[in-house]
């Protein structure tokens, strides 16, 4: 009787796993290595069986179903796994009957004999196609762009970066310029969006066809494409634009029934004498194609320095070598600022702001080299350097808060975020208390890839504030699209807040629309009683400036016993 019931509860527990294992869509196999046959469970037609082909029965008839460039890494998997160096944990494609390919995701294990030989495999293989495509699409995008297949912003200024690096170590010459469809508004308006699009298209076809096999295309913004033309002379890069000036302006762009006439202007710089950042090549080269449309467009514009800018560009440079010295030798430090409560003026968090240490121990002020290191394109080494900084200095300090503000190009820098993860991820309590702060210019520079970082931080569990709010146009649109945490009013909107009617309109307009999101607002700038009391009676949520304490290299600042940090946005407030 036992074993009747023993044998019924073994079938029951058979039929549920075979249930669960046909409702999960995966294919449990068993793989005997001694005659090399495969039996599998599940619904394994779908991951073989065609009309021309059929399940393979074997490891053989496995493998050869495996795609070639596959094949390789699915035995180091195996070999490695039978070694007893790891699990094996496989992806790779199969072929079907169509000559596509479906991604599978194979785990198993390895059974011995008693002879300690590799006997038996069992193993779970899981279709994975969709997810493969997706992951494919992510990896095209962050490198590509999406409507002309060229570079997209990021992977262009990789590629500058480059280039500008073996120009300097080899002494080769080169030239980047900057291609600004002429009237590309126009376009869109008259002929409607879709034949805007087609056009783009167009035009870069015609740029790869103007241009050497060797020369990289890409487009950093919408009516504009950026040309690298690596180990080129200036004599070369002026004949290959005047083809592409020649080719669109005398061979229209046919789109369906429409013929559309196209020109451009274009803006170049020469490297590296000019140049040594693709920041600053881009800028130089965009503010060149300005001056070719100025000068009636459909031409081209080399960028030149003058006299008082290239002593500028020799000042630039040598603070930007002295910081750089400054990094190897940790003399960037921080300086903190407390930001306090409106009402009780407690200190709620501090405001970290970056300061540097000259080779006589000097201090010297943000003001003194942030600007030449922007123009250089250099802060992401700051911006990098403050990060770690300051996450030291939540690690040493349990009870306190500390925001960090970051440039509008770090802000699209993917590395700047893969650091923070490193040292954020697994610890939610120390992401609760970092504060990232972008400006509402940057935010407004691509609102969709902001978006997307700023979404990232908040899903590492980082607060994100809009810092100089107001000094820009922000819309309301935009500021729900963001869903930051905090917004901090420009400090032009602060000072003389008591008298100046504008500003106080402007501010309880903001205030209105903060409630809305249910964000928390900071007043910048504050520097009297006078006006803290406005703000807080206005209803201002926390405040900052010199009333409450300036910026000081002052490592107590940081241990005092702090009031409970900012909540967080919640998801009514328009998530």
């Amino acid at each position: 009787m036992i074993d009747a019931m023993e044998r019924d509860d073994g079938f029951l527990e058979l039929a549920r796993l075979r249930a669960a294992i046909q409702a999960s869509g995966d294919v449990v196999y068993e793989w005997d290595l001694a005659t090399d046959q495969i039996f599998f469970t599940g619904d394994v037609e779908a991951l073989f069986e065609t009309q021309a082909l059929r399940v393979p029965g074997s490891g053989e008839e496995l493998q050869q179903r495996i795609s070639p460039e596959d094949i390789p890494r699915r035995r180091r998997a195996l070999a490695d796994h039978f070694a007893g160096a790891g699990e094996y944990d496989c992806e790779y494609r199969v072929r079907t009957g169509d000559g596509e390919f479906l991604w599978l995701h194979d785990r198993g294990r390895v059974e011995f004999s008693a002879a300690g030989t590799p006997a038996r495999m069992t193993g779970v293989i899981r279709l994975v196609t969709l997810r493969k495509r997706r992951e494919e699409r992510l990896q095209y995008l962050a490198n590509f762009d999406d409507l002309t297949g060229h570079y997209n912003k990021h992977r262009l200024r990789e590629a500058l970066d480059h280039a500008l690096a073996q120009s300097q170590r080899f002494g080769q010459p080169g030239v980047f310029m900057v291609i600004g469809v002429d009237h590309l508004d126009r376009i869109n308006t008259v002929y409607g969006y879709e034949i805007g699009d087609a056009v783009l298209v167009e035009i870069g076809r015609r740029l790869d066809r103007c241009l050497r096999a060797a020369d990289v295309v890409g487009r950093p913004s919408g009516d504009c494409f950026g040309a690298l033309l690596a180990a080129c002379s200036e004599e070369t890069a002026r004949a290959a634009a005047d083809r592409i000036l020649t080719t669109l302006r005398t061979e229209p762009i046919f789109v369906g029934a429409e013929k559309i006439h196209v020109t451009v202007s274009i803006g170049a710089v020469a490297f590296s004498d000019q140049s040594r950042t693709a920041v600053d090549a881009m800028t130089k080269a965009e503010s060149a194609m300005q001056q070719a449309k100025l000068a009636g467009r459909d031409c081209l514009r080399f960028f030149e320095l003058t006299e008082a800018q290239r002593r500028d560009y020799r000042t630039s440079m040598d603070i930007g070598e002295e910081v750089q010295e400054a990094l190897k030798d940790d003399r960037i430090v921080l300086a903190y600022q407390p930001v306090v409560d409106a009402q009780t003026h407690a200190v709620k968090y501090f405001e970290c702001l970056v300061r540097m240490y000259d080779n006589q121990g000097t201090l010297v002020p943000a003001a003194h080299f942030i600007p030449a290191i922007e123009r250089l394109g250099l802060m992401r080494w700051i911006d990098n350097r403050v990060r770690d900084l300051a996450i030291t200095a939540l690690e040493h300090n349990p009870k306190i808060d500390l925001a960090i503000n970051i440039s509008g190009l770090t802000a699209t820098e993917r590395s700047w975020q893969r650091g923070l993860v490193a040292r954020l991820k697994g610890n939610p309590e120390l992401a609760s208390r970092l504060i990232v702060e972008i400006t509402e210019t940057t935010a407004l520079m691509d609102i969709d890839e902001i978006s997307r970082f700023v979404s990232s931080l908040r899903a590492l569990g980082c607060r994100v504030a809009l810092d100089d709010f107001g000094a820009g146009f922000t819309t309301f649109h935009h500021l729900r699209a963001l869903t930051v945490d905090v917004v901090k009013i420009d400090g032009s909107f602060i000072r003389a807040i008591t008298v100046d009617k504008q500003n106080q309109i402007f501010i309880r307009n903001l205030l209105s629309l903060a409630g809305t999101l249910g964000v928390s607002t900071v007043a910048e700038c504050v520097e009297t009683e006078e006006d803290a009391d406005y703000l807080s009676a206005e209803g201002v949520d926390l405040l900052q400036g010199y009333y409450f304490g300036r910026p000081e290299v002052d490592h107590h600042l940081v241990t005092l016993q702090l009031q409970s940090p900012l909540p967080m946005r919640s998801s009514a407030g328009g998530d």
